[in-house]
């Protein structure tokens, strides 16, 4: 079992404990990915040093980045911690804070439907484009866009949800208080 830590009590009331198992799951892949990502690299950077360059490893470097920023995105949006505007929301209260904070929601599912709908086309278009020199196609690549449009359009329904049920102001911070 993977330590709740992986899943902070921030902000529990806009959460669904029920989601709390594939942001454990994403967390996990991101820093799979990053640490994969710095392998790579440095396979790369070794193999050329020594005159005997792998060209593929670019083209697995390229993916462990591409996959780790689009879900990455897509767990920093359930923690709140992209893609959302804090600094001024957290300055509101009453009613005006519950109105910034349902637009901020609603601009975030607007730009995840964008990455749905255009990264699918993308997707689609990438099946006739080729990686070299794998030949892969760089639709491999693409698919990346609308899974992460579809991860954070479903993290920012679930914030609104019960944002609107239960209030988005959320309770101090232990270690804040006082400070």
């Amino acid at each position: 079992m993977l330590p709740s830590i992986l899943v902070p009590n921030r902000q529990r009331h806009l959460k669904w404990k029920a989601l709390d198992s594939l942001e454990r799951l994403l967390m996990v892949a991101c820093g799979t990915l990053l640490f994969l990502l710095c392998t790579s690299v440095v396979a790369d950077i070794l193999t050329r040093l020594a005159g005997a360059p792998w060209l593929w490893l670019q083209e697995v470097t390229s993916t462990f980045s591409v996959y780790g920023i689009f879900l990455g995105a897509a767990v920093a949006t359930r923690r709140n911690e992209h893609l959302y505007l804090t600094a001024m929301s957290d300055t509101l209260t009453g009613t005006l804070r519950n109105v910034v904070e349902v637009i901020i929601r609603l601009v975030i599912i607007a730009v995840a439907a964008v990455m749905i709908v255009y990264g699918y086309q993308n997707f689609l278009r990438g099946f006739g484009s080729f990686r070299m020199p794998s030949l892969t196609p760089i639709a491999s690549l693409y698919a990346a866009i609308p899974l992460s449009g579809a991860l954070i359009a479903l993290f920012a329904v679930e914030q609104l949800i019960n944002g609107l049920r239960n209030g988005f102001n959320h309770p101090a911070d232990p270690m804040t208080v006082g400070h």
